[in-house]
């Protein structure tokens, strides 16, 4: 897949997959690359970069077997900017199917 179109389309991958709930880096690791190849060295930047923007807070978890985990929980402004990514994602993504597909609507 082209390397442009995954990095517009993380950030919004990774609000979304919180809004369902808390999730720890791996775990969205895991799920975002069952759908797009990604690795962990792509995540975790990226998670940093959200974190310091404010999109959510972070918390870590005992674990049994091995260290604690940090999980990300999302803010209200995170909320927000997902709703907003997503509107924007079906706009685009609408409007580029119509121009791919020929349809002229």
């Amino acid at each position: 897949m082209n390397i442009q179109f995954k990095k517009g389309v993380l950030e919004l991958c990774v609000l979304s997959m919180l809004k369902d709930g808390d999730k720890y880096g791996y775990e969205l690791a895991d799920a975002i690359g069952n759908h797009i190849e990604i690795s962990e060295g792509t995540m975790y930047p990226l998670l940093r970069r959200l974190k310091r923007e404010g999109y959510f807070e972070d918390y870590l978890v005992a674990s049994t077997s091995g260290p604690a985990r940090k999980y990300y929980r999302l803010t209200d402004k995170g909320r927000r900017t997902q709703a907003q990514l997503e509107s924007e994602w079906r706009q685009f993504t609408d409007r580029v199917d119509k121009l791919i597909g020929g349809d002229d609507k």
